[in-house]
This record gives C-alpha cells, structure tokens and sequence, in this order.
C-alpha cells in the first residue's frame, strides 16, 4: 500500500520527530496488515487526527467500523484498556485490537457530528458532555491505566523547569507566581482526599461525537485520579468565554453550570483549570518559543485563580 494517503496532521505532527518520520515510513505496510487481518474495504482517512491514522472501514459481514493506528506513544498506550472495560458505554465499541501494530478497529460513530459545530447553545452542549462523562466514571473502571498523581507530579517538575527559562526571557513576576501555584496543584490536587476514578484524559469539544442515538467521547487517554481534571477544555474552547463583554462571568457562569451537573465542586473545577491552563502557557513558551501566545494564556489562568480561590 505504497500509495497511502496520510493526513498533513501526521506529517505536520509526528513526522517531525525521528520517531515520527520511521513511524511514518512503516504506515502503508501496518495499514496493509490491518486490512487483510479484518479483511477491510477503507474509505479515505479523517484529516484532523493528530497522532494516529485513521479511515472509515467496511467488514464483510456488513458492520460499519473505523480503522485506527496510532503513533506509538504514552498518552495512547491505554486506549484500548480503557475502551475495552467501557463497552461502548459513553464510547465507540471496540471490536478487536491488534497491539503490536497500535491498530484498533472501532464502532464507527455516524453522523460525527463533533459538540465543538452541534447547532446548540453552549449550557446544552456543556450538559451532554458532562453527561458522557459521568457515563463513563459510572461503567466498571479499567484496570492497570497511569496513576494521576504520578503523571501531574512530572507535569509539575517540568512546568517548573520551563518557568525558569521563562523567567530568564523577561517573564512577568506575577505570571511566574501563577505558574508556582499551578505547580503545586498539580502535585496537590490528585492526590488529595478525593475520590478517585478513571477520567477521559482529553475531553476536548472534537472528542465527543454525535452517534445515532447518543453522543460518545472518542479518542480517550486514560488516568485514575480526579473526575474534575476533564473539565477544562470544555470549559474553554466551546465558544471561547474570554471572548466575551465579561469573561469572568462568563467562565463562573459555565463552571457553575457544570459544577451542578455533574456534582462536583466548583473550585476543584477552576484550581484544574489554573494548573493545567498553566502547563498549556509554558508548553506554548517552550516548544512553539511563543511567549506572546504564553503571556495571553496566563491572563486567562489569573482568571481561573480568582474563582478558585
């Protein structure tokens, strides 16, 4: 299968890596693989992965599936754990796996509609996605995923070590101050006297897709820790509130909303929010070398300290 036609996500995405480029140049044979293992007629792969490769497939039998090959990496070494104990309860079904190739062959989820472009006001999207979570926190949890607190701890050390080169470039006191903080949440909060349980990990707007009958969170990277980690990008990036006349209202109107919903506390909700908008600013200053883009997110992390405090 020489002739593959891979997104520019991929190439823009791994393909800039060592790791990445070799990944690459093995593709066509894994997608071979896979298609004579499943005995799959594919369609045209999605654009807008970002680190795996995937394409409508067809069984012989009939049943509309999805074929997806990830690029070998941590954060997607447990997908196939967690989607597996889910069943397909707030998630795609998985019908096999193949883990040596990081293959997976997935209900396919039609129409796709993601929540991020549902014809819907911004309360009602917030409630279905809090409602696929809870799906998932109330299904049987998988077993052997990464431990939270482990995971946020070296967030948290590497968070500092980039603040610190940050700091030599010129940055603001009171946004280094920021990101102190958000370093000690993130070795505070999942391992605080909460209950503990296994989170999406990534439960952006494009990961949670209209099916059928139902909407289902897709492309999970699974931690056991605290529900109230997943909150944040669907705070933020479902019509962006700091667009708005009033983004403090804003942003506390939405996360009393979801607060609410889901029955979890609202300053957990926005102390999450501070750390990992934090980690997002200093990945932003490190590895794009956007400081502009860094100091623009930190404004909005003081925002989420003050409604977490």
């Amino acid at each position: 299968m020489s002739g593959l036609s891979v997104p520019s996500t991929l190439h823009e995405g791994p393909g800039r890596t060592h790791d990445g480029k070799a990944w690459l140049g093995r593709l066509p044979d894994l997608v071979e693989r896979a298609r004579v293992r499943w005995d799959l007629r594919l369609g045209e792969p999605f654009t807008t992965g970002a680190a795996a490769w995937a394409a409508p497939a067809d069984l012989p039998d009939g049943t509309t599936a999805v074929l997806k090959i990830s690029f070998p990496h941590d954060e997607a070494r447990y997908e196939a754990i967690a989607l597996r104990a889910w069943h397909g309860r707030g998630v795609p079904l998985l019908i096999d796996e193949n883990q040596q190739d990081w293959a997976l062959l997935l209900e396919r989820v039609e129409p796709g509609t993601p929540l991020a472009h549902a014809p819907l006001g911004v309360g009602e999207r917030l409630a279905i996605a809090v409602d696929v979570q809870r799906q998932l926190l109330d299904a049987p949890e998988p077993a052997d995923v990464p431990d939270m607190g482990k995971v946020c701890a070296g967030w948290a050390s590497l968070l500092e070590e980039r603040a610190e080169r940050w700091g030599g470039r010129g940055a603001h006191p009171e946004h280094l101050e920021l990101v102190q903080g958000a370093a000690g949440l993130l070795r505070s909060l999942p391992t605080s006297d909460h209950p503990r349980v296994v989170v999406h990990g990534d439960l952006n707007p494009g990961n949670v897709l209209r099916a059928r009958d139902r909407w289902v969170a897709i492309d999970p990277k699974p931690m056991r820790g605290d529900a109230a980690y997943d909150l944040w990008p669907l705070l933020e990036q479902l019509e962006d509130p700091f667009a708005t006349a009033d983004p403090a209202t804003t942003l506390h109107d939405r996360v009393t909303l979801v607060a609410h919903r889901s029955g979890l506390d609202l300053q957990r909700i926005a102390a999450w929010g501070w750390a990992r908008g934090a980690e997002y600013a200093l990945w932003m200053a490190e590895e794009q070398q956007d400081d502009a883009a860094a100091t623009r997110a930190l404004d909005r992390v003081a925002v989420w300290a003050r409604l977490a405090a």
